[in-house]
């Protein structure tokens, strides 16, 4: 199998230092120059800096070599994936195309898998998901992911290829669980940043992490995830590690809106923008989705950390 990761990011470089435990990888960077210093140093230092790549990793920015593997890890942004499918899509036909970003997209509502099968639909779409940080994975630390494929002839086979000593692939025919459990997570672990930015306490991250799960589950009965998927790696193990932890970006972020600090603009946050896509599709789908619905208000600026809190406080009581 020919394997290259389109994206350069901090995970897709950490997917490709781990999978180069398998054989030769191609790494593409958008940037000739960011490329050229990768290839040349043997580093990704503007995004995970530390961690060398080894030398069956290619760093390029020729999308010709991308276009050469027959397995292809999509690690670009949830946002922009729909637009880069669609330039690209002559060339990926008959690709394994395997999403590694999560979201959901603000144009289409769909998720990642979803964008693939729509725009082209004669690939093999796969979503590789969990709880995981690009430097756990780079570093060969014990990490265990969702691999989840609908096509029951290629999900066993790329399950075997991606794995490495380190990295551990659970296979799942629940592409719309994975897809929301991924999505999701990033935007209550904003609201749970909040609440430990702005002071609130662990007690409140703790029950915004055990509402937060509730909504995630409702979106997911009304979408056709199993419930399953939703407890596992890909929802509640990937909620868990997110929204506790610095390492997260999303949660940073949650947490420089309740300090009332200023935030790194050049630093993705998908659940920002996941925040409104779900909160759309809570109207689609009359759906009672608080915490995702503040997570909107609280990314755009339109209420603060106090005003969601008495918001959420609010609501009437009721049973659990």
């Amino acid at each position: 199998m020919k394997i290259a990761v389109a994206g350069a990011g901090a995970f897709g470089t950490g997917l490709a230092i781990a999978l180069a435990a398998n054989g030769p990888v191609t790494l593409w960077a958008r940037d000739p120059k960011a490329s050229a210093a990768m290839q040349a140093t043997r580093m990704n230092a503007a995004r995970l800096d530390g961690y060398t790549l080894p030398e069956s990793v290619t760093a390029t920015s020729d999308l010709n070599a991308v276009f050469q593997a027959d397995t292809i890890l999509l690690a670009i942004p949830t946002q922009k994936l729909g637009a880069w499918l669609g330039e690209h899509a002559e060339k990926l036909r008959g690709k394994r195309l395997v999403a590694c970003c999560k979201g959901i997209d603000q144009t289409t509502l769909r998720g990642p898998v979803a964008l693939i099968e729509a725009t082209v639909p004669d690939a093999i779409a796969a979503m590789l998901t969990g709880p995981s940080f690009a430097a756990d994975i780079a570093g060969q630390l014990p990490t265990a992911l969702t691999l989840a494929c609908a096509d029951e002839g290629e999900g066993p086979y790329l399950q075997g290829c991606l794995s490495t000593p380190t990295l551990r692939l659970y296979l799942s025919p629940d592409v719309i669980g994975a897809e929301l459990g991924g999505a999701l997570k990033n935007v209550i672990a904003i609201a749970c940043g909040v609440c430990m930015g702005a002071g609130y306490g662990e007690s409140a991250r703790a029950a915004v992490i055990t509402r937060g799960f509730a909504e995630m589950r409702r979106i997911g009965k009304a979408l056709g995830a199993d419930p399953e998927t939703l407890t596992g790696l890909s929802g509640f193990g990937d909620l868990a590690l997110t929204c506790t932890s610095d390492g997260s970006r999303n949660y940073r972020f949650g947490q420089s809106i309740g300090a009332a600090q200023d935030f790194d603009p050049t630093t993705t946050v998908e659940g920002a923008a996941t925040a409104i896509s779900v909160s759309n599709l809570a109207k689609k789908h009359d759906l009672d989705l608080p915490i995702c619905t503040v997570v909107a208000a609280l990314s755009d600026g339109s209420i603060t950390p106090d005003t969601a809190l008495a918001t959420l406080l609010s609501r009437p009581l009721r049973k659990e």
